[in-house]
């Protein structure tokens, strides 16, 4: 890794149902382009892959191999010659591959054949920036090792990927503790517009909006949180929590997003628009 760019981490598909020992899951923030860029250089689904926040990397590989990059679209190029986003690409021994800032979405994946095999902890290859399990954020210089390839990439042409909105409609499942607000708190949570704020990272999307208003004031214990979960601080401003969120809070959980928008919210830069749409 010659830069290693903004936030970029290790990322697989995560560490999943460990939550009753307080492990998080992690892994990619949009499972979806982690799994496309994948399958583009002939890769397991569940391969580990880099995220990048924003693009903005440059990487030199010891010897010839294929990478794709997927999610955030960025523009690309192999020793300055410009090459195509979103489909496999064939590279000799010490190129340099440098992948330009996003000019659309957030986060950029980046896959190479035979996927990072760094020493898996607790069945994954994830880093989590909040509890430090799982390899260290990527640094400058940092060698990263590569597996064999498990297989030829695919012979294809376009790999069909809509670019991330501007504006996006997420579906929610009200509850578990929507008692704990007034019901015009509800309310104005599925018909309000929100924002993704500044304040956001692989723990959680922080929203600007309309507060929501409490119907009871009582400190809540502690309980169990889920991915999506959205969760309302005591100022009223909602929250939704990524990968690598905590996995108890104390804080009441209005609802939860649909598993199948989870990957939406991932691509939302900080001023996008945002609404809840109940199911």
């Amino acid at each position: 890794m010659v830069r290693a760019g903004l936030r970029t981490t290790i990322q697989d598909l995560g560490r999943v149902g460990l939550a009753h020992i307080g492990v998080p899951r992690a892994g990619a923030l949009d499972a979806a382009s982690l799994r496309l860029a994948n399958r583009l250089v002939g890769n397991p689904e569940d391969a580990a892959g880099l995220e990048a926040t924003l693009g903005g990397c440059v990487l030199q590989p010891s010897h010839a191999m294929t990478f794709a990059v997927t999610g955030a679209r960025c523009a690309l190029s192999v020793d300055g010659r410009p090459r195509e986003w979103g489909l496999p690409v064939d590279v000799p021994a010490a190129a340099t591959i440098t992948i330009g800032s996003a000019s659309a979405g957030l986060r950029a994946y980046i896959a190479v054949g035979g996927g990072v095999v760094v020493p898996p902890v607790l069945g994954s290859r994830s880093t989590d920036t909040l509890s430090g399990i799982g390899p260290a954020p990527i640094r400058d210089g940092d060698v990263l090792p590569v597996g064999p390839p498990a297989g030829p990439p695919p012979g294809v042409d376009v790999a069909p990927y809509a670019l991330p909105p501007t504006e996006m409609t997420v579906r929610v499942w009200v509850g578990p503790r929507d008692d704990w607000f007034t019901p015009e708190a509800v309310h104005t949570l599925c018909t309000s517009t929100y924002a993704i704020s500044t304040m956001t990272d692989r723990v959680a999307a922080r929203l600007v909006g309309p507060p929501l208003t409490r119907a009871f004031t009582d400190e809540l214990p502690s309980e169990g949180l889920v991915l999506g979960a959205v969760q309302v601080p005591t100022d009223g401003q909602p929250l939704r929590f990524l990968a690598d969120h905590p996995t108890t809070g104390g804080y009441p959980v209005i609802a939860v997003v649909d598993p199948d928008d989870l990957d939406s919210i991932a691509q939302a830069r900080p001023g996008t628009s945002l609404r809840f749409r109940p199911m």
